[in-house]
């Protein structure tokens, strides 16, 4: 399933009943060797038992369709928010995370992809240190899950908008080998960055935070103009990005080894997932839709 060496895939459901091996079926209809996942519905914490579901075939077939462990990004749910001032809202947040990483650590995964939250009731400069102190009580337990930040659109008292804000949260953060970023195109869009400059983002990405932390890519057009603050995601080529300016993204030769995962939205009912890593790996645009 290895194309060009670039590593790319894309979002896949986690879902009964084959679960693990059921995600890597979705990846190879996709034509992708790489792909992401939540381990559960994104908007609540119930999780499965990870020990029920058969991780030495996983991994058997992983090897088998030539896909690397750690090109299985693990996203967390939405409802854990990092910012939080409140101290149980704060140890329910590391709870569940370490948790996570737990779970990660049992499926040879590396890299967990988190959104910082929203500074709710609380400073905005206090929520980034909130952030890192989250991460840093989960690293005093983990020794090989990355956990990524990923930049946000702007929404509302969101973290993490800024290229700045990452690099203080990482700034705060004890361990650095356990910390890096998800560069969200659609959310750069939103938040106010030139995505049509792709040198210009790689460049100003590695003078404020450093390219060695940027870990995952999620590769997605955008419903609206720049600057938007909004935060919806179009497929590729449909949206206010466009094909030729995602298409660098992909194979810009800074960021040829970051895994990228789109998480654009179904149209008429099913992915647009093949048709969009085919435009991407073959560098030509088609009319999918």
């Amino acid at each position: 399933m290895k194309k060009n060496n670039i590593i790319i895939g894309s979002h896949v459901n986690f879902c009964a009943p084959k679960y693990l091996l059921g995600c890597i079926e979705q990846a190879k209809q996709y034509n992708a060797n790489a792909f992401m996942f939540y381990t559960g519905a994104p908007q609540n914490s119930k999780r499965i038992d990870f020990n029920k579901l058969n991780i030495n075939e996983y991994l058997k077939q992983l090897s088998i369709e030539q896909i690397n462990p750690e090109n299985v990004i693990i996203h967390a749910p939405y409802i854990i928010n990092l910012c939080v001032e409140d101290k149980v809202r704060k140890q329910y947040a590391i709870d569940y995370l370490l948790n996570e990483v737990k779970r990660i650590d049992l499926i040879h995964s590396k890299y967990l992809v988190v959104h910082p939250g929203s500074a709710i009731n609380v400073s905005k400069e206090q929520a980034i240190k909130n952030v890192a102190e989250v991460i840093n009580s989960i690293n005093k337990h983990n020794k090989n899950v990355v956990i990524c930040i990923e930049t946000m659109a702007g929404k509302g008292n969101e973290v993490g908008y800024e290229f700045e804000q990452i690099s203080q949260i990482i700034s705060y953060v004890d361990n650095k080998n356990l910390v890096g970023v998800c560069l969200d195109t659609c959310h750069i869009n939103d938040a106010g960055y030139n995505v049509h400059d792709v040198n210009e983002i790689v460049n100003k990405f590695d003078k404020i935070i450093g390219l060695k932390y940027l870990k995952v890519i999620h590769l997605n057009d955008s419903k609206n103009p720049n600057g938007a603050k909004k935060d919806r995601h179009e497929n590729i080529g449909y949206g206010k990005i466009g094909f030729k300016t995602l298409l660098k993204f992909v194979h810009h030769e800074k960021l040829i080894n970051v895994t990228k995962i789109l998480e654009t939205p179904w149209y008429n009912n099913k992915p647009m997932y093949k048709e969009e890593i085919n435009c991407l790996l073959s560098k030509k645009w088609v009319d999918y839709r």
